[in-house]
């Protein structure tokens, strides 16, 4: 993944989230979800995802920072880590018309 330094601001209806909810699950009747997106690894692990919204556009009213969103399967685009002087993290483009 690239590395961008410095505070980062999304144009008009973007957002931003950060902090994607991955990693293999166990649901309650023991059954286990796994956490590979990739087609080439059978894709299992297709579910929506947790994240938490970093920054959003001034065009956005539904969701504030801060808040965590459920996202519809793959409806965010590839990462880049975000180095801004207070913490490192992963953050990436939802797509806000596929949060549930």
């Amino acid at each position: 993944m690239n590395v961008v330094k410095g505070k980062i601001r999304p144009l008009r209806n973007r957002i931003l989230v950060k902090s994607i909810d991955k990693g293999e699950r166990i649901s309650k009747g023991g059954i286990i979800l796994r956490s590979a997106d990739e087609v080439s690894d059978g894709g299992h692990g297709i579910r929506p995802r947790w994240a938490q919204v970093y920054r959003i556009g001034e065009g956005i009213d539904f969701v504030q920072e801060g808040q965590w969103v459920l996202m519809a399967h793959g409806r965010w685009s590839p990462g880049v880590v975000v180095d801004n002087g207070e913490e490192v993290f992963d953050m990436r483009l939802a797509d806000n018309k596929d949060i549930l």
